[in-house]
């Protein structure tokens, strides 16, 4: 009876000890960056970023990949804003998006917004992981959200972003 129990026992952690140290999807990763818009157009003006005035971003956020290929992702970014001499936190985005895995370390994410100043729309971002680590990466990312709403005109930003994933 013993020597059944262990038989058992050591089946059943040699069984386990398999299938927890393969790669298993849904995977998580957590990030972290920094966001410059460069240049925002819009039927009104053309705005640029270090001349106009100075923003910056800092999306941080939770990637789920279903599998090698497409995952889901959540971001929140607030937006700190310095125009004539006053700093403050613009707004803060909600930013859920679908992930897919292009190859070659690029990634494309196509975005909702949802800004706290009461704007909307969607960004689309492409990503290159630029170093590889055990425990992480850096990345490159170029987003270009397209807002509407709030009783403003449309807007077409570009930026650049760069940031850590774990």
């Amino acid at each position: 009876m013993i020597q059944i129990r262990s038989v058992l026992l050591l089946a059943l952690l040699a069984l386990s000890t398999t299938v927890f140290s393969q790669t298993t999807y849904p995977k998580i990763t957590g990030y972290f960056s920094v966001m410059h818009p460069i240049v925002t157009l819009s039927s009104e003006e053309t705005a640029v970023n270090f001349r106009d005035y100075y923003s910056v971003n800092f999306p941080t956020g939770i990637n789920i990949w279903k599998s090698a290929k497409i995952g889901f992702s959540f971001e929140i970014a607030p937006n700190i804003k310095t125009d004539d001499g006053i700093s403050k936190v613009n707004s803060v985005l909600f930013h859920p998006g679908v992930l897919v895995a292009l190859g070659h370390g690029y990634t494309f994410a196509g975005r909702l917004a949802f800004e706290t100043s009461g704007r909307f729309g969607v960004t689309p971002v492409i990503t290159k992981t630029v170093i590889k680590n055990t425990n992480s990466s850096f990345y490159v990312s170029l987003p270009f959200p397209i807002r509407f709403g709030n009783d403003h005109p449309a807007t077409f930003t570009s930026g650049i972003q760069l940031g850590i994933a774990f």
